[in-house]
């Protein structure tokens, strides 16, 4: 199935699309005009879905781009945060290793059991996508040092349930609320 250019699609195709931009931003110490960008390009990360349910409009397709999206763009915000403010990374060095860890793990864990990479959408995983999104963005006001670690620590359980998940239940539509939703789920169901 190719791409569809639903209004949604295309909010999540941006995201990938003007990745780059921010690269050249930075690069060219335009950090003002990145950090404008950074927050529009940031932001179809919450319109992209409320769009897709609004316009019923919700795919397959469009979670997976969605999933891919947010990988590019939350990966490239740990450059991002390392390009702006180095001392904050260098803190959290251990901490990023056991996040990068666990991000890889479950991704290997997904592809070995579903013989492809799942990237869920559980209630943790989200919010602190946007606690990280806000990262970058305060970073340019006051040190996020702390923010960052907890943003770390937050993802470690939220990759941690992702991971019970896939070994629990299985192959699971990935914007499932959280591993307790289908627990309960399955025991109203039984």
């Amino acid at each position: 199935m190719g791409f569809k250019p639903t209004i949604p699609n295309l909010l999540s195709a941006s995201r990938i699309v003007l990745l780059p931009g921010l690269y050249l931003l930075l690069h060219f110490n335009q950090h003002q005009l990145f950090l404008i960008a950074y927050i529009l390009i940031g932001s179809t990360d919450f319109f992209d879905g409320i769009v897709a349910r609004k316009l019923n409009q919700v795919s397959h397709y469009g979670k997976e781009l969605d999933s891919l999206a947010d990988l590019l763009f939350y990966v490239s915000s740990a450059y991002f945060l390392n390009y702006l403010r180095p001392e904050v990374i260098a803190a959290n060095k251990l901490v990023l290793i056991v996040f990068f860890s666990l991000l890889g793990f479950s991704f290997l864990l997904s592809g070995y059991l579903f013989k492809r990479p799942i990237m869920m959408h559980t209630f943790i995983l989200r919010w602190n996508a946007v606690l990280v999104f806000l990262i970058i963005v305060c970073s340019f006001f006051f040190d996020v040092t702390l923010m960052t670690r907890a943003a770390l620590l937050i993802y470690m359980v939220g990759f941690t349930e992702e991971i019970l998940i896939f070994l629990i239940y299985g192959n699971v539509d990935p914007d499932t609320k959280s591993i307790l939703h289908l627990f309960a789920t399955r025991q109203k169901a039984a």
